[in-house]
């Protein structure tokens, strides 16, 4: 039965979200459950393809990564596909109608990852729209269930969160990113003399990020409000984590959360989405 196939193919992006990162796997666990398997299967997208690029270092990545996108547009085209992760993806693509161009940007910056680039702020900029911002608009749609009104005017909130979730990425792996991968993403930034003000300027570019995206998150449908808000303060307070971290230590340092304290964060999002303070 093709349903079997499906739900299989879901039950395999929920596995590899649920694998990858327990942030987001929390917070899905707060969306309406109407939204889960949508949100699963674009996380195992991404990840999937990230992981390629970023893993796969005895392989062809660049044979893997373009199999993997002409698989990706050969399923949008039949509805199917025999590798499940891009199946499910296909499936959510179709259901909630997202826009093929997010897709070919995503994998644009996927494709950058293969070549040692040396980024200028406009090169950073496409890149954090690729990698990041397009697919926060991918769970925008989601999460607005086919509203278009409510989709423009979030927008620009959504594109904030997914570049402030990637430039807090960058600033927690810059070290194995730098010294394993032999990448630098922030622009006119010498990571063997990373200053102090180096960081500073990255930290306040970081916080209006997610300032312009917190009053989004407070206009988001109630279905998917909190799961956003949990992944949002867990991401906010790694941030501030990493903000009291000397430059002189980023480079050898890879900051955490606990799971104690995403527990103990998601609690008092509840708390504070039920007492309407957001």
């Amino acid at each position: 039965m093709k349903q079997l196939y499906d739900n299989i193919s879901f039950e395999s992006s929920k596995l590899i979200t649920r694998t990858y990162s327990t942030s987001f796997s929390v917070g899905i666990n707060f969306l309406n459950k109407r939204l889960h398997k949508a949100i699963y299967s674009i996380y195992g997208f991404v990840r999937l393809a990230d992981e390629i690029v970023d893993s796969f270092h005895n392989y062809p990545k660049k044979e893997l990564l373009d199999e993997f996108k002409h698989e990706t547009f050969k399923a949008l085209e039949l509805g199917i596909s025999i590798n499940p992760v891009i199946h499910s993806f296909q499936e959510t693509v179709r259901k909630y109608n997202i826009d093929h161009e997010l897709i070919i940007l995503f994998l644009k910056s996927m494709e950058q990852d293969l070549s040692k680039i040396e980024y200028s702020t406009e090169k950073y900029n496409d890149y954090i729209v690729g990698s990041a911002e397009v697919v926060g608009l991918m769970c925008l749609m989601v999460f607005v269930e086919g509203d278009k009104k409510m989709y423009d005017a979030l927008e620009i909130p959504a594109r904030k969160l997914g570049a402030a979730f990637q430039k807090v990425n960058f600033l927690r792996d810059v070290n194995a990113d730098f010294n394993t991968l032999g990448r630098s993403y922030f622009p006119d930034v010498d990571l063997n003399n990373f200053s102090t003000e180096d960081k500073i300027n990255i930290e306040n570019d970081i916080e209006a990020d997610f300032i312009d995206a917190l009053e989004g998150i407070k206009k988001l449908p109630r279905t998917s409000r909190l799961g956003v808000f949990i992944a949002y303060r867990y991401y906010f307070s790694l941030f501030k984590k990493i903000k009291s971290v000397p430059a002189n230590h980023i480079m050898s340092t890879r900051v955490r959360i606990n799971n104690s304290k995403k527990l103990a964060l998601a609690c008092q999002t509840m708390l504070i989405n039920r007492i309407n303070l957001l």
